[in-house]
């Protein structure tokens, strides 16, 4: 059991608050600081901080001894890697609409792209990971997504709310097939528009959201967000595409899980993310980096409806996340002002306990103890004895606890 050292992202789109106010470092930072990566991807991976202060980077710690510190049948699942990555993710500014792929589908990308030669930091590399990304993102502030296609009859009655003479066609197009092929027939004609097309397009729907908004109508909030994307992003056809996705606002403690395929769009706040150790990402649009719309429709699930929000399934002090990934599962704890009891995690596999609120007192069986403040995050090979936890202090306290879901095959 050891304190880790994580590595700190600085995308663009990134706080210059969020991570540092954490991390109890100066506020504003220099520069956004996007995510904070807890876990062993090469990449970035932590460091894991032993007795004597000396630091080993923990995925030369799983290389070396996999059985140790994944357990045997975690190791051999998941072939002597650690499945998951654990992340804070704070956006002050809307990342790039994107899609992640299958496993089935990442294994074939990842190695054709080896045969083909491209470099895995190539700015044009679409599988540097052999593996699958499903993901999920629990909201620590209130926190404001789009994800997954809104069902096909309510973006056309959205369509129909800001027509223009422009529009017109492409609503009737998705009007005529409300289903998950029509999503796809109109998906795919707006991301491919010939750019004097869309330039023809584009303003015109912006002016319609903005009329939108101002006569308060039913989907100001949508209108809003294209505004926002149009303003950040102009000519991009991943504003019109974002016309065709759930919008969603999600409270503290509240998640939503995105499986292969889900075309999503972070815009704005700060959250715990979990997901399979893997950096494989389609890009629809909004972004200067790399966009394969060919790949990306070769990924993307156009299955439509409402994305389902978990609030976590409560035993104890304890909320579960559960999902169908096998990668991952992520927990949450919360201790009250003035509660102090203690709760019992067992050795299940590799963990990482990561204390977003208040400070706590770790305590294995054998007697090692580790007090977490807030911003710091600890390692549990899957050979350590099981630990005890409690708050300290007397004020709110909360922990988030990234397993393994599953070692069996």
């Amino acid at each position: 059991m050891e304190l880790l050292r994580n590595a700190v992202r600085p995308y663009a789109w990134g706080s210059r608050t969020a991570i540092p106010e954490l991390l109890g470092r100066p506020v504003p930072a220099p520069h956004p600081e996007a995510e904070l990566w807890m876990g062993a991807h090469p990449g970035d991976p932590s460091h894991v901080i032993g007795p004597d202060g000396t630091e080993r980077s923990l995925l030369e710690l799983v290389d070396a001894d996999p059985v140790t510190q994944l357990g045997e049948k975690c190791a051999t699942r998941w072939g002597g890697r650690l499945p998951f990555l654990l992340k804070i993710l704070a956006a002050e500014e809307p990342l790039s609409m994107q899609a992640h792929p299958s496993a089935a589908q990442a294994a074939e990308g990842h190695a054709r792209e080896e045969q083909l030669g491209i470099p895995r930091d190539a700015p044009n590399r679409n599988y540097p990971d052999p593996t699958a990304k499903p993901e999920l993102v629990c909201a620590l502030t209130e926190f404001h997504a789009l994800a997954g296609f809104r069902a096909p009859d309510r973006t056309v009655k959205l369509l129909k709310a800001i027509e223009t003479p422009g529009l017109a066609k492409y609503t009737g197009l998705l009007e005529a097939q409300l289903d998950p092929a029509g999503l796809r027939a109109l998906f795919t004609t707006w991301i491919t528009l010939p750019q004097p097309s869309l330039d023809a397009l584009l303003p015109e729907v912006l002016d319609a959201c903005v009329r939108h908004v101002q006569e308060h109508g039913e989907f100001a909030g949508e209108c809003r967000t294209i505004l926002e994307l149009g303003e950040a992003h102009p000519r991009d056809a991943g504003v019109l595409a974002a016309l065709l996705l759930n919008r969603l606002t999600l409270r503290a403690g509240e998640a939503i899980y995105l499986p292969a395929g889900n075309l999503h769009l972070y815009l704005h706040g700060t959250a715990v993310e979990i997901l399979a150790n893997s950096d494989n990402i389609l890009r629809c649009g909004l972004t200067p980096k790399h966009v394969d719309v060919p790949e990306l429709l070769r990924v993307v699930d156009f299955a439509c409806g409402e994305m389902p929000v978990q609030c976590g399934d409560v035993g104890g002090r304890m909320a579960v996340y559960h999902t169908d990934a096998p990668e991952f599962e992520l927990s949450r704890v919360e201790w009250a002002e003035g509660q102090d009891d203690e709760i019992s995690v067992d050795s299940v596999g590799p963990q990482i306990l990561l204390c977003t609120a208040g400070s706590l007192l770790v305590t294995a069986d054998d007697g090692e103890q580790v007090e977490l403040r807030r911003g710091q995050s600890v390692w549990l090979p899957a050979a350590d004895p099981p630990v005890k936890i409690r708050a300290l202090g007397g004020a709110r306290s909360q922990l988030f606890r990234a397993t393994a879901g599953t070692c069996e095959n």
